[in-house]
């Protein structure tokens, strides 16, 4: 019987030629000594078990070591969005109160220090903040195990490939920066499963067709915004793209045309998951699943479940819309607000504040956010179906719908709309994508108003802030 080694840690001991970084040119070998160089430095600056360290850092061989020498020291690595303000910053600082903030090149941390592993070992946690739509970012922070990494690592990776079906080995593609769960979690997954890291500072289409074909990626993470892209590659037929087997999506709803057309062109790779940062993975469905049950997020995962709860507050049956909560999910706490963390929970189940329902046979199908719901002459109007329609659209490069008040309906729905380059916006286009939408949406969910913009604020996962926008299209200053 062949033993498992037990995550990145014992892998690097055992095989230290092993590729880890290839376009940095660094093995296993190489990546563990300077995540123990920065693991000594983080010690000798004052980091202690359960102590915070915030990094601001592009994708590359420092986030990766940031990641790893806090995992095996016990602490709270909080990665920042590079792109915020100096305020927004200072703010996740002063909130998790970091003994470390690493904001630049690592030499002078890990400078002089042993590449040997620290004495005392733990295994550490990501605590992220969430965006919020209202107030300040909180951290969700989940309770450290006294346990060392290589003693957890068999834990989860009996889970990963339950759920994941990632077997040992292979090359993952960074497509999303690593300040985010998801790509920070698939990024972590992939280095306790031996595998090579292709991570390039940001997405670019061609490029990544290029990156997959060179390095024979095997897997990577992706969202809807992505596919789009791709698929508008005139020649991405060209690429050799045959290594792939696992194309993970979630973070942002995927319109079923977009992702039937991936389906298409790749073949039945794509395998999507629902979940948030609160609750981690609660679904995954193949690609087969999807094409029996169009639209579907996927089952809850072994030890998860699913309650779909009215405005009433009662359980909803199968096939009727309400907020979803998820059951089973692990303890986690908004750091510092003890008030949020009661009113997302019902029991012990966790709402992202999503809508949705569950077919007959426990199939979970999202319509929206709650903060996003229409509700348009007493109908409820779901923004991310509207924007599932237009986007099948070929002159709609990106879209947005949201809900503005109106004095007869209440709410009226108006699409922003970003066209492909070329397409010129005005009345013609606007008939054109209302009459596309005559056929597929009832007639009360038509867009009242259709403006165009030449982009819409969209972070790297694929994530659109609609009551932003709103507020936008609202405010009196709007020209």
């Amino acid at each position: 019987m062949v033993r498992v080694m037990r995550g990145f840690y014992e892998i690097a001991a055992a095989d230290p030629g092993r590729p880890a970084l290839p376009e940095a040119g660094l093995t296993y070998g190489e990546l563990l000594a300077r995540v123990n160089q920065v693991s000594h430095g983080l010690i000798a600056r004052g980091v202690r078990r359960g102590d915070a360290v915030v990094s601001v850092l592009r994708n590359g061989p420092d986030a990766i070591t940031v990641m790893l020498a806090t995992y095996q020291i016990g602490a709270y690595h909080v990665p920042v969005n590079w792109h915020f303000t100096q305020d927004e910053i200072d703010y996740i600082v002063g909130d998790c109160r970091a003994r470390v903030v690493i904001t630049g090149d690592l030499g002078d941390l890990g400078e002089g220090r042993p590449a040997t592993p620290p004495e005392r070992r733990w295994a550490g946690s990501m605590m992220l903040y969430t965006s919020g739509t209202t107030g300040r970012p909180k951290g969700v922070r989940r309770r450290l195990l006294d346990l060392t990494p290589e003693e957890l690592h068999p834990i989860l990776v009996r889970k990963s490939y339950r759920h994941f079906r990632l077997p040992f080995g292979g090359v993952h593609l960074v497509c999303s920066q690593l300040y985010h769960s998801a790509p920070y979690g698939q990024a972590m997954m992939a280095l306790h499963h031996g595998h090579s890291i292709v991570a390039p500072e940001k997405f670019d289409p061609v490029a990544t067709l290029e990156l997959i074909e060179r390095h024979r990626v095997t897997n990577a993470f992706m969202v809807p915004t992505m596919f789009h892209r791709l698929l508008a590659v005139p020649d991405r037929e060209k690429y050799d793209l045959s290594s792939l087997t696992h194309l993970y999506h979630g973070a942002a709803p995927c319109p079923p045309a977009t992702k039937k057309a991936m389906i298409d062109w790749l073949g039945p790779v794509l395998w999507e998951y629902y979940g948030s940062t609160e609750a981690a993975v609660a679904t995954m469905v193949s690609s087969q699943e999807w094409l029996a049950k169009p639209g579907t997020v996927g089952r809850a995962l072994d030890g998860m479940r699913f309650v779909i709860v009215g405005e009433d507050g009662r359980e909803q049956p199968p096939g009727e819309p309400g907020l979803v909560y998820i059951g089973g999910v692990n303890r986690f706490e908004y750091l510092g607000d003890p008030e949020k963390t009661a009113a997302s929970m019902r029991g012990d189940a966790y709402t992202p504040g999503d809508i949705g329902y569950l077919d007959a046979d426990g199939y979970l199908f999202l319509l929206d956010r709650r903060t996003d719901l229409i509700i348009s002459g007493g109908v409820n109007i779901y923004s991310a179906e509207v924007e599932a329609v237009l986007v099948e659209h070929p002159a709609v490069a990106d879209v947005a719908v949201i809900g503005v008040p109106d004095p007869e309906w209440g709410h009226k729905v108006v699409a922003l709309v970003q066209p492909v380059p070329g397409v010129e916006p005005g009345p013609e286009l606007t008939e054109s994508l209302l009459a596309h939408c005559s056929a597929k949406l009832a007639r009360l969910k038509h867009p009242r108003v259709v403006e165009y913009r030449e982009s819409l604020p969209r972070t790297p996962t694929g994530k659109l802030s609609r009551t932003s926008l709103r507020q936008q299209y609202l405010s009196p200053d709007r020209p």
